[in-house]
């Protein structure tokens, strides 16, 4: 399992390449958005990449660039047209 820390400043666009790249070099099974954390299991449903967005959710802008990025990957995920899922909780994480 690898984990990657990321800022705030992040860019969707690299970020997006950069995740579905890993998901089509390897074979993964499912992407699990929680909040903060995302998941991306192979198909054993073992834990191969997990991402930590060390943002704060109560950024407006943050929350925009999270969405983009979240539909970006979905986007891929559904192009990929094989059994890759995902489950999306991106806003399971409370506005304070």
């Amino acid at each position: 399992m690898k984990e990657i820390f990321i800022a705030d400043d992040f860019s969707v666009d690299e970020l997006t390449e950069k995740i579905s790249n890993l998901m089509s070099k390897w074979s993964i099974k499912m992407l699990d958005i929680n909040g903060p954390s995302w998941v991306i299991y192979d198909q054993d449903m073992e834990v191969k990449f997990l991402f930590f967005f060390e943002v704060d959710f109560n950024d407006i802008e943050t929350r925009i660039k999270l969405e983009d990025l979240k539909l970006n990957v979905i986007h891929h995920i559904e192009s990929l047209k094989d059994d890759t899922a995902y489950r999306d909780n991106l806003l399971n994480h409370p506005i304070l």
